[in-house]
């Protein structure tokens, strides 16, 4: 696929997706939904990838949220009805539940708002720079968050907190960020891309099925009875203990030497 909207690079064991507008602060076009929709379906069935980095390209931020001059030229109404807002829009999966077991770091800088940080919400790793602000001003449109905020925001910080910020609207910084736990880091603009590539590097130094089984876990277990959770955390574990990385791993370190990882 030719990407226009954004920029989708690999290297190692690593994949790059940018947001590329940065002219209107890389505003979410369709066509922008559309082509990270199909580098994250990329991303997902490439054995050699094993982490992703999602940032956003220019100096004023990752993204300032969906395009409403596209919804405004182009009926906002009518596509909320002809299917580009429905749930199982192909475009739209990436808030509603494309299933990527590989762990997905969003590296934040300037600002991240509205369908933007409801996609950070969707990553799994948040690193922030110290430019960033953080909200979800839909409410301020007369909008209700359409990619998952009410839902995955009150997951991440307290209830109390996540209303204030959906009701309210009102921007934060990447401090209070940091501090309610909506993000993992803060560092310097200059040094946000290298503190992503080392966490991804730490990532990749494990093996990678066994980083997807604990992802899968983590995450469908959250919405099931601690019981149940236990039990498919039970399943995914002997699943996990069949890989040639699972016997590397003990071996390795029988051996008192560094393991050697294949993803198999």
């Amino acid at each position: 696929m030719t990407y226009t909207t954004i920029v989708y690079e690999k290297k190692e064991h690593i994949a790059y997706l940018t947001l590329n507008r940065p002219k209107v602060i890389n505003a979410m076009s369709r066509q922008m939904y559309a082509e990270l929709y199909q580098a994250l379906l990329d991303f997902r069935d490439d054995p050699a990838m094993w982490v992703a980095i999602l940032s956003g390209a220019g100096e004023k931020g990752f993204s300032s949220g969906h395009d409403l001059r596209e919804d405004t030229l182009g009926g906002f109404a009518e596509e909320m009805q002809s299917g580009f807002w429905r749930e199982d829009d192909p475009a739209m999966a990436i808030y509603w539940g494309l299933q990527v077991w590989k762990p997905i770091i969003a590296a934040i800088h300037g600002y991240c708002l509205a369908g933007a940080l409801e996609l950070a919400l969707s990553c799994d790793i948040r690193i922030a720079a110290e430019d960033a602000k953080f909200g979800l001003s839909e409410v301020l449109r007369g909008l209700l968050p359409g990619g998952g905020g009410p839902q995955r925001l009150p997951r991440v910080v307290p209830m109390g907190i996540a209303l204030e910020i959906l009701l309210t609207g009102d921007m934060i910084d990447a401090q209070e960020a940091y501090r309610i736990g909506l993000v993992n880091h803060v560092v310097p603009v200059a040094e946000l891309m290298t503190k992503a590539e080392a966490v991804a590097r730490k990532i990749c130094a494990n093996p990678p099925l066994t980083v997807r089984a604990i992802k899968e876990s983590t995450m469908r277990g959250l919405d099931l009875p601690l019981e149940q959770a236990l039990r498919l955390n039970k399943f995914l574990a002997r699943i996990n203990r069949d890989t040639e990385d699972s016997r590397e791993g003990p071996r390795a370190f029988i051996e008192k030497r560094p393991a050697r990882y294949k993803g198999r």
